[in-house]
């Protein structure tokens, strides 16, 4: 699936991404700005988290309770220098964690971690206010 869309459209969007993905594991790729996090937040508001989610920057990984008692994950590893980092904090617990939600920002910096069924989510910043989603399961 690819598309382009507005902040608007949003909800919309995180709605597909939830529908389509044939994996748990997903990685939001695309530069700084692009809306990896805001997108991760709607994402995580529709399965079903009332706490608002915050981007993981510092502590590595937020956990959610979603509905039905979903676990979801969401990891940022742009500040981690290397993978023994990542796997020092039980990153395979989590990514092979059949239960569970893992939404990740900044994966190419754990790419060896990843399981192989990973779904890849690139965002491309068109302009200001749009950007075009490509969901490669």
């Amino acid at each position: 699936m690819k598309q382009t869309y507005t902040l608007k459209e949003l909800p919309e969007i995180a709605s597909k991404i939830i529908e389509s993905v044939s994996s748990k594991v997903i990685l939001f790729n695309g530069e700084m700005g692009a809306g990896k996090t805001t997108l991760i937040k709607e994402v995580v508001k529709q399965l079903g988290v009332n706490d608002v989610a915050n981007s993981p920057t510092f502590s590595l990984v937020n956990e959610y309770k979603g509905s039905n008692d979903m676990t979801i994950f969401h990891f940022d590893f742009y500040r981690i220098e290397d993978e023994e980092e990542a796997y020092d904090i039980g990153v395979e617990d989590y990514f092979y964690n059949e239960n569970a939600w893992c939404l990740i920002e900044w994966g190419n910096k754990v790419e060896n971690l990843l399981p192989l069924d990973v779904v890849n989510i690139n965002i491309e910043v068109i302009d200001s206010n749009q950007r075009t989603i490509e969901i490669e399961n």
